[in-house]
């Protein structure tokens, strides 16, 4: 195998043992045909020197890589579905494939599959992943990651020549499995399944887990649940407020979809806003709106609730209310950072930047359908720096009303942050590159009808040449993280 000297192996999640996690095997499929390969990620785990043959092997197949994780790992979790326990939960088309150092941060990172086959915890299903859905999975974590919101990176595509049954799509359909590269994949259901079992010693275990691969600064803190709790909720109001900032509606808000890291995965039902919308649902059988884009903030709080819950088996209430009761202001701080960040404007404090956020939130709401989500900050990004690129470009016309003129006075008192941002040819084309559904679904049309792979790769190039142009990274003052 080709790999570089960034390649650095660290299996750690398979030193927990059986009460975790059960070995497993990826199916066998009849074919393996390459589709996507990220070798921007690829690179910051040293795996960018793979052949596309090699990259089959550990990818298609799932030979192991050297000195990792000798077998799959399929992860043992419960979790609220809809706010309903289901305890019969756990990796049913997944696995934990391989553990690796992150080259530049030395983040410990996972390789997880989706579609790789049966597992103990199938249930009915057949464990495999429509090549739509892995698609959309592609899409989905780019844009995201072009947006600034801490997600999971689809690491590779590939199909597997099985023809799937489903309710939701044209069936028979192809067939394929898809690896990300992702942070952690340790749920919040993970705990609630040690809680359901009342394994107290092991919730304690995992919370050692957690802290020392992934919040080593609280290896010294006198009370270990509620400082990982505390951790856990500001990075999970960091994720939903780069949710909101990008317009995103996860569709499945399950305690099983979320993870102690606060990071973004696993792309099912989701969308994109076409417009400013409270109520939009991605899911087609959210037919309540529980998972809508305004009720996203109580989602995840609900959910950390859950996490706190289990915790109180092993920790202090009183530590662990303190740190559930810091989401709110998490949120709030979080949120004004990302729509500062989406605008490409520099702070002035917190005073004034909620006053800037409400009236982009005003605006946003003026220009409604016609306006859409993402032109209005890709039109004014920069702040007064884009203001004639605004005003003479394709939305002019809406940029006169009440709301928006009193936004144009709030930026009038904002800097450019990074202004040269702004020569990106990027800019200098009239529309942002947007995923609202009709576009997925446009693109996906040549693939099916014709196996043309022209459109979405060329729709790849255009979200990464974005993902450049914004420089937006996954925490303030980054400029090229992940």
């Amino acid at each position: 195998m080709s790999l570089s000297s960034a390649y650095r192996p660290d299996p750690r999640f398979q030193s927990l043992g059986a009460d975790f996690a059960d070995p497993v095997e990826a199916a066998d499929f009849p074919q393996t045909v390459l589709r996507y390969r990220n070798d921007r990620a690829a690179a910051s785990v040293g795996l960018d020197g793979l052949t596309d043959a090699a990259w089959v092997r550990n990818f298609g197949r799932f030979a192991p890589l050297p000195d990792n994780q000798p077998t799959p790992l399929a992860m043992r979790y419960h979790g609220h579905q809809f706010r309903v326990y289901n305890p019969d939960l756990g990796d049913g088309r997944g696995f934990l494939f391989a553990q690796l150092r992150e080259a530049g941060t030395d983040r410990l990172l996972d390789l997880a599959t989706k579609g790789s086959g049966r597992t103990p915890w199938s249930r009915s299903g057949d464990g495999r992943l429509t090549l739509k859905g892995g698609v959309r999975e592609v899409l989905a974590a780019g844009l995201l990651e072009a947006l600034g919101a801490p997600t999971s990176r689809a690491f590779s595509l590939v199909e597997t020549g099985e023809a799937l049954t489903r309710g939701d799509e044209p069936s028979p359909t192809r067939s394929a499995v898809l690896t990300r590269l992702s942070h952690s994949h340790i749920r919040f259901g993970t705990f609630q399944r040690l809680a359901y079992f009342d394994r107290r010693d092991l919730i304690s275990v995992l919370i050692d887990h957690v802290v020392e691969t992934y919040h080593p600064h609280l290896g010294d803190a006198p009370d270990r649940p509620a400082a990982l709790l505390e951790a856990v909720v500001a990075a999970s109001a960091r994720l939903l407020a780069r949710w909101m900032a990008a317009g995103f509606v996860h569709g499945v808000l399950n305690t099983d979809n979320m993870v102690v890291t606060g990071e973004s995965f696993d792309y099912g039902p989701w969308r994109f806003l076409p417009r400013n919308d409270p109520n939009f649902v991605a899911a087609y059988f959210d037919q309540s709106g529980l998972y809508s884009f305004g009720r996203q903030p109580e989602a995840v709080f609900w959910n950390l609730q859950q996490l706190a819950a289990c915790l109180t088996l092993v920790g202090e209430q009183a530590g662990l209310l303190a740190a559930l009761n810091g989401f709110s202001d998490a949120y709030r701080t979080a949120l004004r950072e990302a729509i500062l960040d989406r605008l490409g404007l520099e702070g002035r404090g917190p005073d004034h930047d909620v006053e800037l956020v409400n009236a982009a939130f005003r605006a946003l709401a003026e220009g409604g359908e016609a306006l859409r989500w993402e032109p209005f900050f890709f039109d004014w990004f920069g702040g007064e720096a884009s203001e004639a690129r605004a005003l003479s470009g394709p939305r002019a016309g809406l940029y006169d009303g009440e709301a928006f003129r009193a936004f144009r006075a709030r930026l009038a008192d904002y800097a450019p942050d990074r202004p040269e941002r702004l020569a990106d040819a990027v800019f200098q084309k009239p529309e942002p590159e947007e995923l609202i559904i009709d576009e997925v679904e446009a693109l996906w049309a040549p693939i099916d009808q014709a196996d043309d792979w022209g459109p979405l790769n060329a729709k790849l190039d255009r979200i990464e040449a974005t993902r450049r142009a914004y420089g937006l990274g996954v925490a303030r003052g980054e400029k090229d993280a992940l």
